[in-house]
């Protein structure tokens, strides 16, 4: 009887890790869509183990729209040989992804991007997103922010630093550089990305017209984002409505 209950157990845990395989793969694709991609940078993770340290990635300068569930990485954080082997990930991946995997359990999924919105407010000198409508109060008070930039994050010290940064905060604005998000789920790390790059947008426009902000009380901005967090069915809704249109246009990310 032991025997089989370990067949089952590990049965279990294969059909959980392809899905999370499945799930990761489609925020790429996602990603792709709304173009928030670079290139072939930029990197999505996401822990499979209870302590977080083992995690899938994107294989090094693969892009976006052609990554497939099967391909990800599957990558241990206290593994210091990682990087010697010959389906080595990104570097600056390694450093920042790995670091933050190995230090902040909670963060299950983590999405670092450089979208366009998101880098020009983090390219400014104060880059607060202030609460001048829905979307952007979401973040009111919940942002973590890095503006010691220092060049690439190409070493385990520069990883440990912007972990030690976001400490239990989900959104890091990375000063002269871009977006850190962090969540328990794929499905919600998709969905603060989506809002915080269209929050973004929204106070990058408002600041084009050059016209006063109105923004919002404290009281309001806090009630706001309250409001937001604890409307969590919409977020797990938005990622299965994508995945479903991914479905219908290119299922080949399940793959």
């Amino acid at each position: 009887m032991g025997n089989v209950a370990s067949l089952k157990t590990v049965t279990s845990h294969e059909a959980d890790e392809w899905q999370l395989r499945v799930d990761l793969a489609a925020a790429f694709r996602l990603a792709a869509h709304y173009n928030w991609h670079e290139a072939v940078a930029n990197h999505l993770s996401l822990a499979v183990s209870r302590d977080g340290k083992t995690f899938l990635m994107n294989p090094r300068w693969r892009h976006f729209s052609r990554i497939k569930a099967s391909e990800l990485l599957l990558l241990d954080s206290t593994d210091s040989e990682t990087m010697n082997r010959p389906d080595a990930p990104d570097l600056t991946a390694w450093c920042l992804h790995g670091r933050l995997h190995a230090a902040l359990p909670q963060a299950r999924c983590i999405i670092h991007l450089h979208p366009t919105y998101g880098t020009v407010l983090a390219s400014l000198t104060d880059p607060e997103i202030l609460p001048i409508d829905q979307n952007t109060a979401r973040f009111y008070n919940r942002i973590a922010f890095d503006m010691d930039y220092g060049g690439m994050a190409n070493t385990t010290e520069e990883g440990d630093r912007i972990a030690a940064l976001m400490g239990n905060k989900q959104i890091m604005m990375m000063g002269n550089h871009g977006i850190l998000v962090c969540a328990s789920t794929v499905a919600e790390a998709f969905d603060l990305t989506y809002y915080l790059e269209r929050a973004c947008s929204n106070l990058v426009l408002a600041y084009q017209t050059g016209r006063k902000l109105h923004v919002m009380t404290a009281a309001v901005a806090e009630r706001t984002a309250q409001e937001w967090e604890a409307d969590r069915e919409q977020f797990l809704a938005h990622f299965e409505e994508m995945k479903r249109i991914l479905d219908s246009q290119d299922p080949s990310y399940a793959d």
